[in-house]
């Protein structure tokens, strides 16, 4: 009798598993159809705009001596009439200090604020962006980081001519630069599959987080959301936590013309990716109810797929058609997401899809229950 039950048992449980496998390809696919795809049909701006608004810059830096002086030029001239930047000198003991005076004399429009050390009072990135845009003279604000270098002297153009209508916040793109360490390859190909989400869930109006490396948004809004003190408590969150207890169906738009991006230097080792990531990801907690459920179901549906799929190849149970629902949903993925790579300058990346896609959703998981117990207390 016991004989006659195990492969009874075993079948149900295999059947059950499989059954499992497809929920979470038509979850999958659902992702992919209904919510990506509305970023392949979106096309920004060709033309270039005229000057809009007068614009705050804002940089919070702490200890960035090298990169202000390998950066800031870039910033300083751009290609637009009416804009001043406000750089807040957090707490630095580098030669920060030295390198902005050294630019105020050659640009009027450099607005320096600095912080000092308080012996009790522990400063974070919040309350530098904070006095920041307190000092910032424009309604119109946007934020980059100081190791970040704008793809065109248009960048701000672009930006700002955004700021039509009901639009409050505008959510732009800050790709890695390519490099040849071997970490660079995923962690690109992990900010544009970041990127599709955020920017797609944006423009069916469920936008649900921006990156501080490019955003902008008014001082009017800042303040009537009292700032970050809903989250201040919280070393991250500066920029999606912001977004995602602001934003609204209407008054949030994105930026994904290439003069708008901005680029930065990606990690390049595991144990600094690691604290990067553990970082962002602790905040994601805080996001509310129904990006929480989202961003949750494409994780781990994700991540079961794969799962589901390796058990089905290894115990031979409907391996074809495992096959076939996994070479369907790469099919899908190739019709949606070559445009996007291409246009979120990725588009060599495509070629490393089936397997970087696979470790994206184990990576999800992964840093999503670290976030989740691990808390960080440190934000430079």
């Amino acid at each position: 009798m016991q004989d006659y039950f195990n492969p009874v048992l075993e079948t149900y449980i295999q059947e059950a598993l499989f059954i499992l496998f497809q929920v979470c390809f038509i979850i999958q696919l659902y992702f992919l159809v209904s919510n990506q795809s509305i970023l392949k049909g979106y096309n920004p701006l060709i033309e270039l705009p005229g000057a809009s608004v007068p614009i705050s810059v804002i940089i919070s830096a702490r200890n960035e001596a090298k990169n202000l002086s390998e950066y800031l030029p870039a910033v300083l001239e751009q290609n637009y009439p009416d804009f001043e930047v406000v750089v807040v000198n957090d707490c630095s003991y580098d030669s920060s200090e030295e390198v902005l005076t050294a630019f105020k004399e050659t640009y009027p429009h450099l607005k320096v604020v600095t912080i000092t050390e308080h012996d009790r009072f522990k400063t974070g990135k919040k309350f530098a962006l904070t006095l920041g845009i307190k000092a910032a003279k424009n309604e119109h604000l946007l934020f980059t980081d100081a190791d970040c270098q704008p793809a065109s002297e248009n960048w701000i153009t672009r930006m700002a001519a955004n700021f039509t209508g009901p639009a409050q916040i505008v959510l732009g793109y800050s790709p890695y630069k390519r490099t040849g360490n071997f970490l660079n390859p995923f962690i690109r190909f992990e900010t544009i599959k970041t990127a599709i989400n955020y920017l797609s869930a944006a423009l069916y109006g469920e936008a649900y987080m921006g990156i501080g490396r490019n955003l902008a948004y008014t001082k009017t809004l800042f303040f009537a959301a009292k700032g970050f003190a809903s989250h201040m408590h919280v070393i991250s969150g500066d920029d999606d936590l912001f977004v995602n207890q602001n934003t609204t169906a209407t008054n949030t738009v994105i930026e994904i013309h290439p003069d708008a991006f901005t680029y930065t230097d990606a990690k390049t080792s595991m144990a600094a990716l690691f604290r990067q990531k553990k970082r962002h990801m602790g905040v994601g907690k805080l996001y509310k109810s129904r990006h929480k459920q989202m961003l949750s179901v494409d994780a781990l549906s994700g991540f079961l797929f794969y799962i589901l799929l390796t058990l089905c190849l290894v115990f031979n149970f409907e391996p074809l058609l495992a096959l076939g629902l996994f070479m369907f949903r790469l099919i899908f993925q190739l019709i949606i997401y070559g445009k996007l790579f291409k246009r979120l300058d990725g588009k060599y990346l495509l070629w490393y899809l089936p397997i970087f896609d696979m470790i994206y959703y184990i990576y999800l998981n992964t840093f999503g229950l670290i976030g989740t117990f691990i808390k960080t207390t440190q934000w430079k």
